[in-house]
Parts: C-alpha cells; structure tokens; sequence
C-alpha cells in the first residue's frame, strides 16, 4: 500500500537545514499520524511522501519553493505595542502567537522593539532556506470505501 491523498500516515520524521541543525523531529518521540492532505504538513513535504509505503525511509533536499517556501518582506510588519496581550513585554529574539481572521494560531518573530513600535516577522521560520526532510514511513491505511 503506497501513500496516495486521503491515507492516514504514520510516520517519523526529521527537518534539519543543510548543515545538520536539527530544527524538529519525531524520531525519538511518539510517529506523527495524519491524514495526506489535511494540511497537518506543509504541501511541499506532503508531495515528497507520494508513492512511499510501510517501511521506507527517505532523505529528500527540498528547495525553499517545495517546502516552507521563500521568505516575504512584506510579512515584516512594525505593530503598536498595544497590539500584544497583556503581560507580554516583546524582546528580539522572542516568538509570540498571534491570531488571524480564522481563528488560527500565527507565530511570529520579534526582531526590534523601538519605543511603543515592535517589529515583528510573521515568515515561517524555516521559510527561505533549504530543508533535508527525513521520514520513515511505519503505517498507511486507506479511506474505508463508502457502501451504497
């Protein structure tokens, strides 16, 4: 059974840059499950798991378009301090979620804070950069067929 979209994957895997810094991994916890195409992984790393099956091990290099894609400048905003909740005092360096429109969780990274003005980067932080993606692919099961 290779992995087409709609499986549930379980899997490990591994997101390191090239030279070797880990920036996340599954292998020496508990394997990820998901289901290809619910958006759990970045589509760039979900196309790099097509046609795998149970047992495969795979190291790709994936280029900043295929994976967290190619960082924006128009994501670097300055925002009023007031813009933060309560109790948060922005420092460089620190990353602090934001909410958007859909209720969706945003990171962001501070990189200044001048007076009552912080500038934030709201890029992937591995946006721009190539990424060795390494999976191990330990379970694929298909969608149950609907009966008529």
């Amino acid at each position: 059974m290779s992995i087409t979209a709609g499986c549930r994957v379980t899997m490990h895997y591994a997101l390191r840059l090239q030279d070797g810094m880990e920036a996340d991994s599954s292998f020496s916890e508990e394997p990820v499950t998901f289901v290809m195409g619910d958006e759990t992984l970045d589509k760039g790393l979900e196309l790099a798991l097509f046609g795998l099956r149970p047992g495969s091990r795979q190291t790709l290099t994936l280029m900043p378009g295929q994976a967290f894609g190619e960082r924006h400048q128009d994501a670097i905003r300055w925002l009023d301090i007031s813009t933060f909740p309560a109790g948060i005092s922005p420092e460089p360096g620190q990353i602090i979620g934001f909410t958007d429109e859909q209720g969706q969780e945003i990171p962001a990274a501070v990189l200044e804070v001048l007076d009552d003005r912080v500038k934030v980067d709201f890029n992937h932080p591995l946006a721009g950069r190539e990424i060795v993606f390494e999976v191990e692919i330990l379970e694929v099961e298909y969608p149950p067929l609907d009966e008529e």
